[in-house]
């Protein structure tokens, strides 16, 4: 087998098929349409257009289209009234303030919902595929939960320093994340204070975000990092209605630290500088986006992938930590279409819907009821199961996942509402026909046997077994043996309910 290359593959080699799995892997998929138009952009202009997707123009939501009000701390009013109803008694008081506060929880748990739909319609809508893909990795990354920390608002400006860093500098990722409110709640680091160190942060900044569990630190460089941390707060800026980052000098420890070898009176900046001079990092990173676009193989990667990884790292310790560099290089390399690494990640319940809809080009149907089937195939947006993220891989397919997984598929395409699901059913026509027009004849006609074929490859993303082929063209042949609108959305059917659908 030849070593993985960072070459790239010829120019002329840059088919149809090649475009298609660039916009599995680099975004949601695409339209057979959208996939010609890249081979007509040729390999250097289809991935630039790909990875500089700036110069896409697309409505943004507004950053103020979210309330983050919602869950602002008591005013020196408020919490005066509070202290005097309770100092008096006045249970009828306290009663009340308390049913305000439970009237704000349930108004932001409604917006925490309401974002996660709308960051579905942007990944269902948006021309940058590739900057809703990246935000998706950096939050299962950088994985932060809103039911630990409760505020809505918090998430919206996480997911859009993501959205704005999604392919910048990995270094500007890092530093900000210190700086994140949410971040700063969800690991605990506004209790992290000078005669009260708290290693939560620190422990996970090295061990899950920069440099890998056990790689070239150690638990003191932890300890240490901590009091780097200490004072990395967050405050409610009334003015702006917002946390933001807020710097206690009085709770900062800003005495000689010993972290990876070096001495001084670090903070986090330091702290944060000092991990991104150690090799590892630029490794442990292009290993994660490594097994997020090219193969998820399962335990420890070969020698040759391993080398494929360290050529990757090294471009990106070049670039001064620049991701577009080393994602140019990824999405134009050799080892990037070779076969073996075509369909050989299993989707992701959001790929899963996002990737059918864009590129099979179904209505998009009800987004609540996306979200809900999202959140059942175990993948809560905004909603991490711990800080690791999510396992992703094998994790995502169970018996009960599968069986969802399909349903939705037939949902998609039919606007059919499962029994099983409080989905609203959708009278919204599906034109299949898009798939399989290129393939008719002078005369209007498609052959059966072509339209299996292509819609197999198409939907599966690799060659298909001919046993599925045939069972396809027998499918057909038993029905009428006519292509038809429905006759596609029936193949398509068959097709997204086989075990090689669940692949990318």
């Amino acid at each position: 087998m030849p070593e993985p290359s960072l070459r790239p593959i010829r120019g002329g080699d840059f088919d149809f098929w090649k475009a298609h799995h660039l916009l599995n892997r680099a975004g949601f998929g695409g339209t057979p349409a959208q996939a010609r138009a890249l081979v007509e952009m040729g390999l250097d202009k289809a991935v630039d257009y790909i990875v500089n997707y700036e110069k896409c123009d697309f409505e943004e939501v507004r950053a103020d289209a979210f309330d983050g009000t919602i869950m602002r701390p008591p005013t020196a009013e408020e919490r005066r009234a509070i202290e005097a109803a309770r100092r008096s008694g006045d249970e009828a008081a306290v009663e009340q303030l308390q049913r305000e506060r439970q009237r704000r929880q349930e108004a932001d748990r409604r917006q925490h919902r309401s974002m996660q739909e709308w960051w579905l319609k942007r990944m269902i809508r948006s021309p940058r595929p590739l900057e809703e893909k990246m935000t998706l990795f950096w939050h299962g990354h950088f994985a932060t939960g809103y039911r630990t920390i409760e505020n809505s608002y918090d998430m919206f400006q996480q997911n859009q320093f993501f959205r704005a860093n999604a392919t910048g500098n990995f270094a500007n990722l890092v530093y900000g994340i210190i700086r994140d409110p949410a971040m700063l709640r969800y690991l605990n680091n506004n209790q992290n204070r000078r005669n009260a160190p708290n290693e939560n942060l620190a422990r996970e900044l090295m061990e899950l975000f920069t440099l890998g569990e056990g790689n070239d630190y150690t638990e003191q460089d932890i300890k240490e990092g901590a009091r780097a941390l200490t004072g990395y707060t967050y405050r409610y800026n009334e003015q702006l209605g917002r946390h933001e980052f807020f710097f206690d000098q009085n709770e900062h420890d800003a005495g000689p630290k010993r972290i990876l070898g070096k001495v001084g009176p670090f903070d986090g900046v330091d702290f944060c500088r000092l991990i991104l001079s150690r090799e590892v990092c630029s490794r442990f990173i292009c290993g994660k986006l490594y097994r997020f676009f090219v193969n998820d193989m399962p335990g420890k990667p070969g020698r040759d992938v391993e080398q494929f990884i360290a050529r990757l790292a090294r471009l990106m310790r070049d670039s001064k930590y620049e991701l577009k560099p080393v994602l140019t290089t990824l999405f134009k390399s050799e080892h990037f279409y070779d076969p073996q690494n075509t369909a050989a990640l299993i989707k992701s319940p959001v790929q899963l819907i996002v990737q059918a809809i864009r590129s099979l080009y179904t209505p998009a149907r009800d987004v609540a009821a996306l979200n809900s089937a999202a959140d059942l195939m175990g993948q809560d947006l905004f909603m991490p199961p711990s800080v690791k993220g999510w396992d992703g891989g094998r994790a995502w397919i169970n018996t009960s996942t599968l069986f969802i997984r399909q349903n939705l598929l037939v949902y998609l395409l039919t606007g059919r509402r499962p029994n099983l699901y409080e989905w609203q059913a959708s009278t919204d026509s599906y034109d299949a026909t898009h798939l399989v027009s290129h393939l008719r004849s002078a005369e209007g006609d498609i052959k059966p046997e072509d339209a299996a074929a292509y819609l197999l490859r198409f939907a599966l993303g690799a060659e298909p077994e001919s046993e599925r082929v045939r069972t396809l063209i027998d499918f057909v042949s038993s029905n009428g043996n006519r292509v038809t609108n429905d006759m596609i959305i029936a193949m398509l059917s068959l097709i997204t309910a086989m075990p090689e659908y669940q692949l990318c």
